[in-house]
Formats: structure tokens, C-alpha cells, sequence
């Protein structure tokens, strides 16, 4: 188990090492601090905190390398990282000085490396680390208590919840077989593995009672060698994921009673990351809520969020329906908006760094910064590649709002984007857009909130339409909507309505009739196709 501070360099190679990342040349100071994560850019001259980890993505040989280190020198950076093998050449040495090079193991993708990294790292936006513990181990910090579990059982763990996402894992996986070198680089256990366990059962008795479940590795197929035995993790009758342990031998009731304990204590560190992360949550959304209101906090609220002094602006998003197309009830309608509000953040965070992401009421809004002539248009592709990303999992609108240079602007630009994000989710049509593509949509239902604020009903021409359907179900409502649907094509118009054309022709003669309509004059038209628009046609 890693004894060295959370954020040092000692603690990165101790649970990352020899499953992502190995030492090619350097001397390890296991004491060093981290500063932060720095993805190497070479068109751009990023921020380096002090001790940074630098990721040196797309450095292909040892002349990019040694160059690469020299532009970092004077830089104070802790280490570098690039795919592995490492070609460690003189150049290589005589650039790095006292700067540790370290190499990325084939088959892991450097977004799961920088999500360890700033995972392992705990960044705070919002204070210090707490330094309360939780059975003698830092509270939350399940990395340390995978690799505590681990020692007591000799044997490589991983945390996983629910979904069986890995939360943690210990160190010697390497001792484990390549399915568990699969699950780690994937983060999550690989899809043909979870069907089988489901299929055996596995989840059903893990999930049942607190006793281990053994599974045997031949059952699982191939890539899995080792043994597996895991339990349940719990708090009372809520199930909050599982430990898995990958040895070999029975299970004697020695391992049985250290896992009984060790669920006992994770499901401690699980409940006190959840509430940490409601708190750190509601802070945020707190900050941002502040910020979009444009109030007396909004300038100290934007300075905490890191976007004093920037042009920003202000995404409103919310998923459209349930991802299986069921009712929800209000605990699992709120349970959906955090889930999309959270992907959003994580897609936010990749692609447009700074951005401020948070649930307020039942919309998700982004405040992002957005510098240039064409940052709105922008802000727009952001959202629909979000959308393509989630697709049909996690259906959902996004409405654009303008930039904005000051406090003010912000809070105009939050009530563009909920304008915005009203058409959106009032009818099909585009899933991302700004104001300038749905402005007469955007009045239109602002013209409808006024007839109903004023209870005004239709009368003239269209309230005798509607009398008439209603006594002899004629359909000359729905005949005059597709006839101006339609520009006056009476056979696309027909089609619409799914009639015969000479059936269409009838009921338009009759429109003319019982309404006492002149459709030849534009004034009358186009009064027509308002009224139908304020019933919500």
C-alpha cells in the first residue's frame, strides 16, 4: 500500500505503475509534489503549474523527445510521458536533467490516462483535501483502500460500482490475467464478461446477501485465468457496487471474514465520496446559479469558477425523455438530469476546458468561454457533437445563448438560451441551436403565453371552424392547417392528411363556406396561420 502523500510523484507510479506507466529513465523522488496534468500542445503554450506531469502525445522517437525536453527546461516539470517503448538515447538524457520520463503501456488511450492522473491527483476546486480518515485510511480515498484490501488478501483488487464502472484498483495487477488488465484500462468490466456473470447469476447472489461469491475462471471464457472472488458492497438495503479480488485457492473463512470487513469499510469511503460529491455539486451549482443571475455575487462567483474576465457563454440543456421511453417519477426524473448534466461536464471538460457545468432547477446550464467572431456558431457544433455522442442513451436538447463580455451580458445570454431551449423542447426539430435559428418559433410561443394570460379564445372565421368539427367531425381545421402548411398544394396537402385529393378539394370548399374565408387574400392567410399557431398547431 501507497504510503506516499495523495498528490506526489511516489503515489502515480505506486498504483499506476506497471499496469499504465513504467520508469524509462530518471530517478523517482516518491516525496515530489504534483502540481497538475499538462497535455503537450505544440502549436499552443499552455499554463504549467509547479511539478506538473506533462503528456507528451503524438512524441513518436527520441528526437522528438529530447526536444521536447528541452523546451520544457526551466519549466520546474516533474515528469514526462510518452507511449511506450521508450528509446532513452544520450540526446534523450542529457535534455531531461532531474525530469523523470516515463512510458505509457500499449493499449491504454492517453484519456484514460489523464483521467487516473487527475483522479489520483484529487484537485480540488473548492478547498484543501480533508484529512479525515476512515478506518485509519484517508477518507474517500479508495485507491488506498483498494490497495489496503489488497495487502490483507494478497491478491489484486479492484472497486467497482453498480454498473460495474471501476471506481479504484490496487497495485500488482500485472500478477492478474490480461482480463483484468482489459478491465482496467477500460475502467469498466468489458462487456462480454458482464453478460456471462449476469448470465451465471454472479450479480444476482453478489447483490442478494454479504457473502463472497467465487467464480471460476473457465466459466468466464478466455483471457481469464485466475480465479475470482467478490462481494457485495452495501449501506442497510442500498447496494452501492462490489470489491473483486482475483486469487486463486478456497475460500477459507479467513478471506471470507476480511472481505465481510473490507465491504463494511468501503461502503464507509463509498458514502463519504457521495457526500462530498452532493456537497462539492450544490456548491457549484450554487456558484453558477449566482453567476447566471447577474446579481451583487456574480463577479466573486465567476472568479471562483475561473471565468472572471473572460467572453462567455451560456449553454441551457435537458434531456428530452427517458432513455427506454418510460414514465419517471421524480426521484428517477432527477436521478436522469444528473446523469446528463455529468456527461455534459465530462464532454465540456475534453473539449472546451473551463467550463462551468451544474444542475439548476431542472435545466443543466454550461457558462464556457467564448472568445472570437464565431464562438456562438461554435458553441453550437459543442452541443450537437455532445448530443451524436450520447445519441438515443441520453436524448436531450441544448440551446446556445450569446457571448457576453460582462456580468450583464451573462445574464441575457442565460435568458436567450432558455428561450432558446423552450422551442427546443416544445416540438421536434433541431436537438442544438441558437436564437437566430428559432426566433419566430421563440415569439410565436411567447405570442401563445399572451392569449392564455389573457384568455383570449379564437373566434371570427376559426372559432366557426372549430364549432363545426366539433358538432360534425369534419376535419376543416386540420383541412386549413395543410392546405397553408402546404403553400395552396392541394395534392401534397392531401397526402398530409392521408384523404383523397377530390375529398381534400370538398372540405377546402367547405372551409370557404362555414368559415367565411377569402384564401386568396394574404392578409387573411396569414391571420389564419397565426390563430392556428396560438392553439398550438
Amino acid at each position: 500500500m501507497s504510503t506516499a502523500p495523495r498528490s506526489s510523484l511516489g503515489r502515480v507510479l505506486d498504483d499506476l505503475g506497471l499496469t499504465l506507466l513504467e520508469v524509462a529513465h530518471g530517478t523517482t523522488d516518491a516525496a515530489r509534489d504534483i502540481g497538475g496534468v499538462v497535455i503537450h500542445d505544440p502549436v499552443d503554450d499552455p499554463l504549467f503549474p509547479q511539478h506538473a506531469i506533462v503528456l507528451g502525445v503524438g512524441v513518436a522517437d527520441s528526437e522528438q523527445l529530447a526536444a521536447l525536453l528541452r523546451e520544457l527546461a526551466g519549466r520546474d516539470v516533474a515528469a514526462v510521458v510518452v507511449r511506450s517503448p521508450v528509446d532513452v538515447t544520450e540526446e534523450v538524457r542529457e535534455a531531461a536533467g532531474d525530469v523523470v520520463v516515463l512510458g505509457l503501456a500499449r493499449g491504454a488511450t492517453w484519456t484514460q490516462l489523464a483521467a487516473l492522473l487527475r483522479s489520483l491527483l484529487a484537485e480540488d476546486d473548492f478547498g484543501e483535501i480533508s484529512v479525515e480518515t476512515l478506518g485509519g485510511l484517508p477518507s474517500g480515498d479508495l485507491f488506498a483502500v483498494a490497495n489496503a484490501i489488497a495487502a490483507l488478501l494478497d491478491a489484486p483488487v479492484t472497486i467497482e460500482d453498480r454498473s460495474t464502472r471501476v471506481l479504484a484498483f490496487s497495485g500488482r495487477q500485472d500478477e492478474a490475467d490480461p482480463s483484468r488488465a482489459e478491465t482496467i484500462l477500460g475502467r469498466q468490466v468489458p462487456e462480454r464478461y458482464a453478460r456471462v456473470l449476469t448470465e451465471l447469476g454472479v450479480f444476482r447472489d453478489l447483490y442478494r446477501d454479504d457473502r463472497p461469491v467465487v467464480v471460476d475462471p473457465v466459466t468466464l471464457g478466455e483471457g481469464v485465468t485466475t480465479q475470482r472472488v467478490a462481494i457485495g458492497v452495501r449501506a442497510g438495503d442500498e447496494v452501492l457496487g462490489s470489491i473483486w479480488a482475483a486469487m486463486d485457492g478456497p475460500l477459507t473463512a479467513e478471506r471470507t471474514a476480511t472481505l465481510r470487513d473490507a465491504a463494511k469499510l468501503v461502503a464507509l469511503h463509498l458514502l463519504r465520496v457521495r457526500a462530498g460529491a452532493d456537497v462539492q455539486r450544490r456548491l457549484r451549482a450554487e456558484l453558477v446559479s449566482t453567476a447566471l443571475e447577474g446579481g451583487a455575487g456574480a463577479r466573486e462567483a465567476l472568479a471562483r469558477l475561473g471565468l472572471a474576465g473572460q467572453s462567455v457563454g451560456v449553454l441551457a440543456a435537458a434531456p428530452t425523455a427517458a432513455p427506454d421511453g418510460s414514465q419517471r417519477a421524480d426521484q428517477q426524473l432527477l436521478a436522469d438530469r444528473e446523469r446528463f448534466t455529468d456527461a455534459l461536464a465530462a464532454h465540456l471538460s475534453a473539449v472546451q476546458p473551463g467550463a462551468a457545468v451544474a444542475l439548476v432547477g431542472d435545466t443543466a446550464f454550461a457558462i464556457l468561454p467564448a472568445a472570437g467572431p464565431d464562438a456562438e456558431v461554435r458553441l453550437v457544433g459543442v452541443a450537437e457533437n455532445f448530443l451524436e455522442r450520447v445519441g438515443a442513451r441520453m436524448p436531450g436538447v441544448i440551446a446556445v445563448g450569446p457571448p457576453a463580455e460582462d456580468i450583464a451580458g451573462i445574464a441575457q445570454s442565460r435568458a436567450v438560451a432558455l428561450r432558446v431551449l423552450r422551442v427546443l423542447r416544445d416540438g421536434p426539430g433541431s436537438r442544438a441551436a441558437r436564437m437566430t435559428e428559432v426566433q419566430t418559433a421563440s415569439l410565436l410561443l411567447e405570442l401563445r403565453d399572451l392569449v392564455l394570460a389573457r384568455g383570449d379564445a379564437p373566434d371570427g372565421a376559426l372559432a366557426r371552424l372549430i364549432d363545426y368539427d366539433r358538432r360534425n367531425d369534419g376535419h376543416l381545421v386540420d383541412t386549413l392547417r395543410a392546405w397553408l402548411d402546404h403553400f395552396g398544394d392541394v395534392g401534397a396537402a392531401a397526402a398530409a392528411t392521408y384523404v383523397h385529393h377530390n375529398t381534400f378539394r370538398y372540405r377546402l370548399r367547405r372551409v370557404r363556406e362555414v368559415g367565411g374565408l377569402d384564401l386568396s387574400d394574404a392578409e387573411t392567410r396569414f391571420a389564419a396561420m397565426l390563430q392556428l399557431r396560438m392553439l398550438g398547431g
